[in-house]
């Protein structure tokens, strides 16, 4: 199975099964002398962790990340990184009456359609519980990124219906982690959390949209043609689980507008230019310009729901399915994290590459 790495010399691979032994992240190129804060990383596998609230799957994990190799006194070697996170509380067998069959929406049908094979339980490498892995990693990612003072921070948004319509610049983004549903907006957040909770009695599950704003980035992060700096950021956050869209910037909206409209219009402040507005999202020509970036991701809503479906199973017959285990009827407040750190993990790589893309 190939796709399992991301990055050219900050390179992150991720492995494991929702229900194996454990799961992880192998780090390559990661520089020597970087302080290594364990703490830093597992704060952020604690926001992303299940079993955090009641508006979250009720499966309990640690998730406490062991670090393997490239670590020595707090300092990383510039050796290849091994994280590893024990899975503790796989619960397989609420998956044995559905090994047969092709859940709607899930990635069962494909897997065994493509590769003959696939392990059933909890989705097994399809799981969005190989995020940890990579929030893991982001945190890495997210240490070096800090030396420059960049700053990432995601918020949610909207769930189902319910939106946050507010800019980011209203909002005091320190709040972000003071609501269950990560939402800045203590009004908001409770009319989001209160949507939640009904589906969920419901047997059903919600989407919604994330968005995220990335401060004080240096000018220079990507390259002009097929490594353009949105395009890598796009590649990484469709990685994630039931992300359904991205856009950057103006987005979809600034279609909508004529060019003497949307054109960001450059003026200088001190010995720097700036644009005036920034509906490029801090890229112009695939390559940062020192602006505030920001983009929006769409989450579908969970696939997996207590509702009674028609499906089929594996021989081609047609089945009704009541999927069983323990499942979030909305990812978005823990989705927060990996949306972090998958765009940690992109800077990351870009800022090393920019160091050597100069005599």
């Amino acid at each position: 199975m190939a796709g399992n790495s991301i990055g050219q010399v900050f390179k992150v691979s991720i492995f494991g099964e929702s229900h194996g032994l454990a799961i992880g992240a192998l780090i390559d190129g990661c520089p020597a002398g970087l302080d290594i804060d364990e703490d830093f990383i597992q704060y952020h596998l604690d926001r992303r962790k299940p079993g955090q609230s009641i508006i979250t799957t009720q499966r309990k994990e640690s998730d406490k990340a062991q670090i393997l190799s490239g670590v020595f006194e707090g300092k990383s070697l510039g050796t290849p990184i091994c994280l590893l996170i024990n899975n503790t509380d796989a619960k397989s067998q609420d998956y044995v009456e559905m090994k047969n069959i092709f859940r709607p929406s899930h990635a069962d049908y494909t897997y065994e359609a493509k590769y003959g094979v696939r392990d059933y339980r909890g989705g097994g490498r399809a799981s969005a519980r190989a995020t940890a892995a990579s929030v893991a990693a982001g945190a890495i990612a997210q240490l070096l990124l800090k030396k420059s003072g960049l700053t990432i921070t995601a918020y949610v948004q909207q769930i189902g219906k319910i939106k946050l319509k507010k800019k980011y610049s209203e909002l005091d983004l320190n709040l972000v982690d003071s609501t269950l549903v990560r939402c800045p907006d203590a009004i908001v957040a409770q009319q989001m959390q209160e949507e939640i909770l009904r589906a969920k009695e419901e047997g059903d599950s919600l989407g919604g949209v994330i968005h995220c704003v990335i401060k004080n980035v240096p000018i220079g992060l990507g390259e002009p043609i097929f490594d353009k700096l949105q395009a890598d950021l796009a590649k990484a956050i469709f990685s994630i689980n039931a992300v359904h869209g991205f856009e950057y910037g103006s987005g979809f909206a600034g279609s909508e507008l004529k060019g003497s409209e949307h054109n960001d219009a450059f003026e200088m402040s001190g010995d720097k230019p700036f644009t005036k507005t920034n509906f490029s999202g801090g890229i112009q020509g695939g390559i940062s310009n020192g602006m505030e970036i920001y983009f929006s991701v769409a989450f579908k809503p969970t696939a997996t729901i207590g509702k009674q479906q028609s499906t089929i199973n594996s021989e081609g017959e047609e089945v009704l399915l009541e999927a069983k285990g323990r499942h979030d009827p909305c990812v978005l407040p823990r989705a927060v994290p990996i949306v972090e750190a998958m765009t940690a993990i992109v800077l990351a790589d870009f800022h090393l590459r920019n160091k050597l893309s100069r005599v």
